[in-house]
């Protein structure tokens, strides 16, 4: 069990330097832009091959992507969130991510109301003054010794539970594993990034790249399962991801809050 919940995550998660790009304003528009434009090119490309997977149509593309990714994991990412894990005590590593995983939980309950999920609206909400209020600005987790649940929700589930269908698979350069639906919802997150509102740019960047850095050490014994799960491991990456995504959507249609078929 711990093992497959190490493997979603490691699927699931968008790559530790998905946020981390912020140097102006400009590179921020150059970002907001990527994403529509990789919808596009996803539009063209699926009428390629005959033969093509129906549900991930840009296959070669998403395979190049992926190698590249792979590329700047294992020069840069990997190799600091190593040294990081191994050098940095738990309790500041324990901070950190209680940090950065209360700013998530604005965006939690956000999701959680535009889904019509009153409780976990409320209790993400909650969560989110607690910790920034008792917990130091949310370096201590409060909220949950308070017995508040934090319901970890994002826009591309709330695109799905309004019926909007998930699209092609697609690998994003940097960002790792996603769908046209997550795609656009991860962009829309990304434009309302808190840390993206500080306004030292010296101390912007720095907790983007401490965040991508926790991320990526949080990670570290889950993509060593993913790397020893299977032969083909860009297909088997695919796949948990996909399932892993529609068994959410499926999650809240089975609680009679979904108006349709948002899967697919």
């Amino acid at each position: 069990m711990v093992a497959s919940r190490s493997l979603n995550e490691a699927v699931e998660a968008r790559n530790p330097l998905a946020m981390e790009v912020d140097m102006k304003p400009d590179s921020r528009r150059t970002f907001r832009a990527i994403v529509p434009l990789l919808l596009a090119v996803s539009l063209v490309g699926c009428a390629t091959g005959p033969n093509a997977n129906p549900r991930d149509p840009l296959e070669p593309v998403n395979r190049q992507v992926t190698a590249f990714n792979d590329v700047v994991d294992g020069a840069v990412l990997k190799p600091v969130a190593t040294v990081y894990r191994d050098i940095a005590p738990d309790p500041l590593r324990t901070g950190v991510n209680n940090f950065f995983e209360n700013l998530r939980d604005i965006w939690s309950f956000i999701n959680a109301s535009l889904q019509l999920r009153p409780r976990e609206a409320a209790e993400n909400f909650l969560r989110f003054n607690v910790n920034t209020v008792f917990g130091v600005g949310g370096l201590f987790d409060v909220a949950s010794e308070m017995g508040l649940e934090r319901t970890r929700l994002d826009f591309g589930q709330t695109l799905g539970r309004w019926g909007v269908p998930s699209g092609p698979y697609l690998v994003l350069p940097i960002f790792g594993p996603s769908t046209v639906r997550d795609a656009a919802g991860f962009s829309i997150e990304s434009s309302g990034d808190l840390v993206q509102g500080i306004s030292d740019v010296s101390t912007r960047n720095s907790l983007y790249l401490l965040r991508a850095v926790e991320t990526r050490a949080n990670l570290l014994r889950a993509t060593s399962l993913l790397e020893g799960a299977a032969l083909d491991k860009y297909s088997f990456t695919r796949e948990l991801y996909l399932q892993r995504r529609e068994s959410q959507i499926e999650d809240l249609k089975d609680k009679g809050i979904g108006l349709k078929d948002g899967s697919d």
